[in-house]
């Protein structure tokens, strides 16, 4: 029996949750969700698919919205939408093992169902129909499938063929593939293809995947390393990756993160008030995992400079005009959110110390960001992880400090656990500017 798989989406997920917690149905209720507090910059991070039938994209902001559209604003709600999410996933699991499962998102997943077809005495799309009935019935929620004979076919299926069935299923297989993918354009739809690529490939002469078909391998490798064994598994529909090899992978190296932007330009000793409670929260996340790290990333974005007509709201008319991708996740400004200053170090001996990764992250802060630009994210990264236990001790080490700053973090730890993440904060986190405070609230970037 040949391989089948499925990928699932729910449709407008956030949005359709808070038009089924109102009683609404999303294809007649317009609804954003979208922080009212936030102004009209913000972005709406999913819209009804009533609002997406009257022209309105996904990911745009607020003021985009056409002014005569009417429409009701719901402030975000992840703690919501991952419980929804998770009933959902549940609901799978009535069908499927989940070592045949893979959760792409909060609103996608990848399930090979070819071991389960003779079991139901389906075809692979009478699940899928099956399932998306399941979801509508048990939550209001739509939901939209891709069929597939791989897991990047069933991907595209989704992506591309779904959006134009009146049953919200797409269904490819390789020759299918080349007849219905090959020509389609713009080539971004496809998965793993952003405007940064697809610029490259047209330069090559190759506008969809059929043209990357016909390009010489020998070129593809020239131009993109050894990605292009990946361009050109997927001109041709092929996909060897496996659900089992996906559960099974494991990281050579592994590391520890964290991030955010900025809801204003910051200056620089502002910016490093953030950076400081950053490094705090990583510093416990390492010490709640038991890990240690040896090496220090740091990234920082700076904000867009802007002309005093910008400023009063118009554009300068010196200004180049931005180049712009809109995508299914709405229109952003191409490499424009790259811009900063980044630099990575060893520290030597693995730590989970706040003090020690403090002085490693703000000596970084100090080197690289040029102190008469705005700040507009911040990145950091704590790699070389290993387990605490195997962590050496160097000369200049002293073993009672990092023993008492460990118990201390155990403590912070569990006072956070019991009574909240605000429960106890550092007085860094009452300076103007700092946020830890008001992201211990949140969940995802957004209030719960």
């Amino acid at each position: 029996m040949g391989s089948s798989y499925l990928c699932i989406d729910l449709k407008c997920f956030y949005a359709s949750v808070e038009c089924v917690d109102r009683g609404e149905d999303p294809f007649e209720h317009r609804l954003v969700v979208a922080d009212p507090k936030r102004g009209e910059k913000t972005i709406c991070l999913a819209v009804s698919p009533a609002m997406k039938a009257a022209g309105v994209r996904n990911r745009c902001r607020v003021f985009e919205i056409p002014r005569g559209i009417t429409y009701e604003m719901a402030r975000p709600r992840m703690r919501r939408y991952m419980e929804v999410s998770a009933g959902i996933y549940a609901s799978y699991l009535r069908y499927f093992s989940p070592e045949d499962i893979h959760v792409y998102s909060v609103d996608e997943v990848f399930i090979d169902v070819g071991p389960y077809l003779a079991l139901y005495g389906k075809t692979a799309r009478e699940l899928a129909v099956e399932l998306i009935e399941m979801v509508r019935r048990e939550t209001g929620v739509c939901a939209t499938a891709g069929v597939g004979t791989n897991l990047f076919l069933a991907k595209v299926a989704l992506d591309v063929a779904a959006k134009h069935a009146r049953d919200n299923i797409g269904e490819l297989d390789e020759e299918r593939y080349k007849c219905l993918i090959w020509p389609h354009q713009p080539i971004t739809d496809i998965w793993g293809i952003g405007p940064g690529i697809a610029r490259r490939l047209e330069a090559m002469g190759a506008r969809c995947m059929g043209e990357v078909a016909l390009l010489p391998e020998r070129a593809l490798y020239e131009e993109f390393g050894i990605n292009a064994e990946l361009l050109i598994d997927h001109a041709w529909g092929i996909e060897p990756c496996t659900m089992a090899e996906i559960h099974a992978y494991r990281p050579q190296a592994r590391s520890v993160c964290s991030g955010q932007v900025l809801m204003r330009d910051y200056a620089f000793e502002e910016a490093r008030v953030v950076l400081r409670e950053m490094v705090d929260a990583l510093a416990l996340d390492l010490v709640e995992k038991g890990l240690a790290g040896n090496h220090v990333s740091l990234f920082v974005g700076y904000a867009r400079e802007r002309g005093p007509l910008e400023e009063l709201g118009e554009r300068s008319s010196s200004e180049m005009p931005a180049e712009t991708f809109t995508g299914e996740h709405g229109t952003r400004v191409v490499g424009r959110h790259g811009e900063g200053a980044s630099a990575s170090r060893g520290i030597g001996a693995a730590t989970n110390s706040r003090e020690t990764l403090t002085a490693a992250f703000l000596s970084l802060f100090s080197e690289i960001v040029d102190p008469n630009r705005g700040v507009r994210r911040l990145n950091l990264a704590v790699g070389g992880l290993v387990p605490e236990e195997l962590a050496e001790l160097t000369l200049f080490s002293s073993p009672e400090a990092e023993a008492a700053e460990h118990r201390l973090a155990e403590a912070t730890i569990a006072v956070k656990r019991r009574f909240g993440k605000n429960a106890l904060v550092r007085g860094i986190s009452w300076r103007p500017g700092a946020t830890a405070r008001e992201r211990n609230r949140q969940v995802g970037g957004h209030h719960e």
